[in-house]
Order: structure tokens, then sequence, then C-alpha cells
């Protein structure tokens, strides 16, 4: 029997976003690396963390969880690493020097203008290391970026285009910064360099409040984390250039506890949500302002719609069924929403990926026919064998002890540059 070759990894990118479900064919993460362990007591709250994780098995969950990855999409190139390719992209010259001259513009506050020309004579692993860690061997120290885990706020694929972030604290501005130099300066973006979307100064998104509902139907969160001028900026953008033609903003609490859409909501099938159900329940809880395309460029039409279930059945073509995070008790619901029990991630239509922790929202998604079964059973069943889609339904619980310390899940911790196009399908 002759040797088999693997295929050759990607040398670009593809953007290809037009569902949260159809099947993930790559996706951009960050396993945690040296800057989770420079979160201290004292500095924890600054830095968007409510508890201290240990590292070494906030790794090992990570990295579980890109094997998983890796199994079910089953083509080289699948799970793309931020920090290798801050790595790679640092060989290049005017790629540091972009970096450096927009930390300076980002960060006025510090001292970090008076060393911009020794930052230029940073090596590439020494500015690698200042980028993620804030540590190098000027006489200046940055915060470090334990968010860097959380791929999804970096950015948003929408069809394809990508929208880049803008951080709505300090301590993540860092973030957006890598991504815009890795778009464009590494080769891999070279082809989709022109399918950029900025936002203007002064608004504030990121990316886990940005969700595809349906190929012509967009769900942006306004929380505390993104603003209702940037949810117009991103509709006058993908109203230009994409096939979207319903954005709706969809109002959320200004709290930790909801500080994105998908911290309360988030697809499990084409026709599958995992929702906290004060959001589609309560008619005082996620009103939704609808927007469409007016007559004139840049011009909206708008209404109010009070309850999110209703919209998303007037503009869906296909019954949505609503899967309660935390089951049917309140307390539960609640508990459950906190460990991020409607933060799953789907690698294919009805295919997720959830914290083992929320155990009633296992139980919930069991009694919608979905087999619950852990990432490491199920990467040993298919060790020697292809994962085919489509056959059975699968919950896959990940343990996430030390991850969901974080707060946020696996959506939160992954940014799908392309899915299967629902028009494959």
């Amino acid at each position: 029997m002759p040797d088999t070759v693997a295929p050759p990894r990607p040398t670009s990118a593809t953007f290809q976003v037009d569902t949260e479900s159809m099947p993930l064919e790559q996706v951009l993460v960050h396993t945690p690396g040296h800057e989770m362990e420079l979160v201290a007591p004292d500095n924890r709250l600054d830095l968007l963390f409510d508890d201290i994780l240990f590292l070494g098995h906030a790794r090992d969950e990570h990295l579980l969880m890109c094997t998983l990855f890796e199994k079910v999409v089953d083509k080289p190139g699948a799970v793309l690493q931020v920090s290798e390719l801050l790595l790679n992209v640092f060989q290049q010259e005017d790629a540091r020097a972009d970096f450096i001259d927009r930390l300076c513009r980002v960060m006025p506050e510090t001292n970090i203008q008076a060393v911009r020309h020794d930052l230029k004579q940073l090596t590439p692993s020494e500015l690698h290391s200042l980028a993620l860690t804030g540590e190098s061997p000027l006489p200046i120290t940055l915060p470090p970026l334990p968010n860097l885990m959380f791929t999804r706020d970096l950015a948003a694929v929408v069809h394809d285009r990508i929208v880049i972030s803008h951080a709505a604290t300090a301590a993540r501005s860092r973030e957006s910064i890598i991504m815009q130099v890795l778009l464009h300066h590494h080769p891999f973006f070279d082809d989709v360099s022109d399918r950029v979307i900025t936002l203007p100064e002064g608004v504030t998104f990121e990316g886990g409040d940005l969700l595809m509902a349906a190929p012509d139907v967009l769900l942006v969160g306004h929380s505390e984390r993104t603003s209702f001028g940037a949810i117009m900026a991103i509709a006058h953008q993908v109203f230009e250039h994409t096939p979207i033609e319903h954005v709706l903003a969809v109002d959320l609490p200004k709290r930790r506890s909801t500080m994105h859409l998908d911290t309360v909501f988030t697809f499990a099938s084409p026709n599958e949500c995992v929702a906290f159900p004060p959001l589609v329940d309560d008619p005082s809880y996620g009103y939704a302002v609808h927007l469409t395309e007016g007559n004139e460029p840049g011009q909206f039409i708008t209404d109010m719609r009070p309850n999110l279930r209703d919209v998303l059945g007037d503009l869906i073509d296909r019954d949505l069924k609503f899967i309660p995070c935390g089951g049917s008790e309140r307390l539960n619901q609640e508990r459950e929403q906190w460990t991020d029990g409607a933060n799953v991630f789907a690698v294919a239509p009805g295919v997720i990926v959830g914290y083992e922790r929320n155990r009633r929202t296992f139980e919930e998604l069991r009694k919608h026919g979905y087999r619950v079964v852990s990432a490491e059973n199920f990467l040993s069943y298919y060790q020697d064998s292809t994962f085919t889609p489509g056959e059975e339904k699968l919950a896959i619980q990940l343990a996430g002890t030390e991850l969901s310390r974080g707060r946020g899940g696996p959506r939160c911790m992954t940014l799908p540059l392309a899915r299967t196009s629902i028009h494959e399908v």
C-alpha cells in the first residue's frame, strides 16, 4: 500500500461565514501562555478577570479543544494560533514598525513614546513578548493580555468581510492592534487584505456581540462592550458590501454577566439556539432595533421589536427552537448563564462544544435529541477514523475547569474565519 502524503497547509486565508453553525473550516485561537501568569490579585479586575487561572491546566484544556477542532475539520491548517502568526509576521521590519506606531497612538498615557526608537531595535521575539506579556528589556512595562484567549472579540467575519473590533476597555486595546497588524502584513492574509472593515474612531465593538442568524440577517448586541454607534457603522458597511438585508441591534443589560450577546444566545444548528430564557421570554429584556437599508446611501429604516424570539420568527424562513440554558428554573438559568452555559460553539450543524459544568443545559440538549459525550471520549472513538458531521446530533463536553474561570466559553475562545457556505450544502 503506498504511503499517504498529507495535503499541504493552506497558504492564504479565505473569509467565508454566512451562518453560525455550518461546518467549520478554519478558526483563529490563542492558547493561553505566560501572559496568564501575570494576572495577580491586585491587577485582576483591571485586566477584566474575576479569578486567577492555573496556566498548566488552562493550556491543557485549550489544547484539547484545538485537537477536537482539528479532528472535526480534518484538514491541514484548520486551527491557527495568534501567537505563532504574530511571531512570524514580526520577522518583517515594516510589520514591527507598524505595530509600534499603532501602539504609541493608542497608548498616549504611557511613556512608550519616549522609547519609540528603542522599541524599533527590539528583536522579533522581544517585540512578540512585549505585545503579549508587556515585558521587554526596555525600562517600560505594559499590562499583559490574558484576554487574548477570547479571540472571538478581536474581529468578526460577515460573509467575505472581516470587521475589526474596537475594544471598549484599555485592557484590551492592544489586542485590536495585533489583529490589524496580522491582517495588513501577514502573507497569509494577502488575498483578503482588501476585505477588512475598519470602524470609525469613538465607537466600541467586540466580536462576541455579532452573530450571523441567517445569510441575510445579522444580530449585534448593544452591550456594555458594543456601542450603538458601532452597530450603525457595521450596518452601513454590511449593507454595502455583503448580502445582509436585516441588522438587529439587540439591547442587553449593561453588566458583566451579559457583556456580549453570545453570553446569552448562541446557535447550535440552523434551527436550534441555546438561550438564556429571559432574553427570549421576558418582554422587558432583549428588545431589538430592526435596521434595513433606506433609499439613499447611508440611510436606514428602523423599527422597534419588543422580543427577539418574535422578530427572528418574522425574519428567518425556518422554525427556531430555543433550548433553555440552565433548564426550567430561574436560579439554575442564572447560575449556568454565569458559567457560559449559553456560550456554545458549533463546529457543524448539531455538533457543539460547551463546558461540562453546565449539566442542566446538557440535560436540555439531551431532551432535544443530542447525544452528550466528553471531548476525550469523542477523540478516542474517532482516533482511527474520520468523523462525518450529520450522522447524529452531538453535545461535546469540554472540562474547562480552569478556562471557565476566565468568564468566557468555547464560542468566546474561537474566531471562525471560514465555514462551509450554506449554499454549498
